[in-house]
């Protein structure tokens, strides 16, 4: 087993007084090739290229001597010490950080980051990573081979951000880049890189990058947040000062509908379970009540609805809530034909048709609702049809108001505001 781990953070600038005794006494030495390539390197020491962490990070546990792995800006942020470190190795490991490169990306752009989301991107889960931009207003983007700027911009469609692309920071080669997101894919770039995702209605501070927004899908968004924050990742405004969730139709200035009744989309919601890194379908949006609460439990949300007004609704529900969402102004099934494959879909209009179309998109989850037993038993025909796993619900919720005068001689009075009887139907896929 080595008798030390160091883990050295290099940001291109000249090495500590300590990271250069570290590596002085290193009898193995890991890195990539241009950390290799530093004249720090003692001539003698054996030399690792990092390609696996945890292949390297086998090889160090066999090794006799002082070790030391040297990783770009801070290897405790998304870096090598989660892998080094890990029980199976044994390793006992000292972390001397440099300046991440996230921090040098947002000081090259001139903006604060305390409120940004920091994503890694991958082939693998690179959709995810691209819903996370649909969803914030600010996010870092660890890049790599396949997942890179051009790939991020073609995935977010026609949803525009504006893209700061560091490539090389602190090397000889450094470059930034500022983008709008149609311009991206037209450029070939270096990986891997630091991509700042920049937009929605979003601004800060002197110097900051803005987005635009256009075209026939909106971007509802929130204001510019104010200083202060107090909670990484948030902006000042977190958390929202109207707390709850499933709140009144009301709040969204949604007419008395049965398909817009709270108690029913608290119940959608707890089915779907939209998450961060999901992309939730809202079909039928209508207030936008539904999409408005997905949005704020962090995930990407594209509402759909036949008619303009609704589309402006659910924007400005958007805005208050300091929420981003895609608007798409269109008829169902017809409309979903050009937008990304969704995770988890809500059919709030357009009945089995819809819901048939939905499922052949093969998302996790889906949920309807119908107002009659035949309606109901189309849908779950539907969905089964589809291979997915039915549930069926009768949900009657009943609005009182308990001021109401009663009849004499009679208790409160208990009037009856509103009262809403649907079958709630939710489907689920298989892994």
């Amino acid at each position: 087993m080595a008798d030390r781990v160091t883990v050295i953070g290099w940001d291109g600038s000249p090495l500590t007084e300590a990271a250069r005794a570290a590596l002085g006494a290193a009898s193995l030495v890991a890195g990539a090739a241009h950390h290799l390539a530093l004249p720090e390197v003692p001539p003698g020491a054996e030399r690792i290229r990092l390609g696996s962490v945890g292949l390297a990070a086998r090889r160090i546990a066999r090794h006799r001597g002082t070790a030391v792995v040297l990783a770009d800006g801070d290897p405790g942020f998304f870096g090598v010490v989660r892998t080094l470190r890990a029980p199976e190795h044994g390793l006992e490991v000292e972390v001397l950080p440099a300046v991440s490169s996230v921090a040098a990306a947002f000081a090259r752009a001139g903006m604060p980051w305390d409120d940004a989301q920091v994503v890694v991107a991958h082939e693998r889960n690179l959709r995810r990573a691209v819903n996370v931009c649909r969803a914030h207003p600010k996010v870092a983007v660890l890049t790599s081979p396949g997942a890179g700027p051009a790939e991020l911009a073609l995935l977010l469609r026609d949803v525009h951000r504006t893209f700061v692309i560091c490539e090389e920071l602190g090397g000889p080669q450094e470059r930034v880049t500022v983008l709008t997101s149609d311009k991206v894919a037209e450029h070939v770039w270096r990986d891997p890189n630091v991509t700042l995702v920049i937009g929605g209605g979003f601004a800060t501070g002197a110097g900051a990058v803005s987005g635009s927004g256009a075209g026939a899908a909106g971007q509802g968004g929130g204001a510019a947040p104010a200083a202060g924050g107090w909670l990484a990742g948030h902006d000042a405004g977190y958390p929202p000062a109207l707390r709850g969730w499933s709140l009144p139709a009301a709040e969204y200035a949604a007419a008395p509908d049965a398909g817009e009744a709270p108690q029913l989309r608290a119940v959608q919601l707890a089915r779907l379970g939209p998450r961060q890194g999901d992309l939730v379908w809202d079909i039928g949006s209508g207030s936008g009540a539904a999409a408005v609460e997905a949005a704020r439990f962090g995930a990407a949300v594209i509402a759909v609805d036949r008619d303009a007004d609704a589309c402006a609704r659910a924007t400005a529900a958007a805005r208050r809530f300091g929420v981003l969402l895609q608007t798409v102004h269109g008829t169902a099934p017809g409309v979903l034909n050009d937008l990304p494959e969704p995770d988890v879909v809500r059919v709030g209009g357009g009945g089995a048709a819809v819901v048939a179309e939905c499922a052949a998109r093969r998302p996790e989850r889906i949920v309807a609702h119908a107002r009659t037993r035949d309606g109901a038993e189309e849908v779950v025909r539907a969905v089964a049809d589809a291979g997915y796993a039915v549930e069926v619900s009768l949900l009657q919720s009943v609005d009182l108001d308990p001021e109401a005068p009663a009849p004499a001689g009679q208790g409160a009075g208990w009037r009856e505001r509103e009262r809403s009887v649907v079958f709630l139907i939710a489907g689920s896929r298989g892994a």
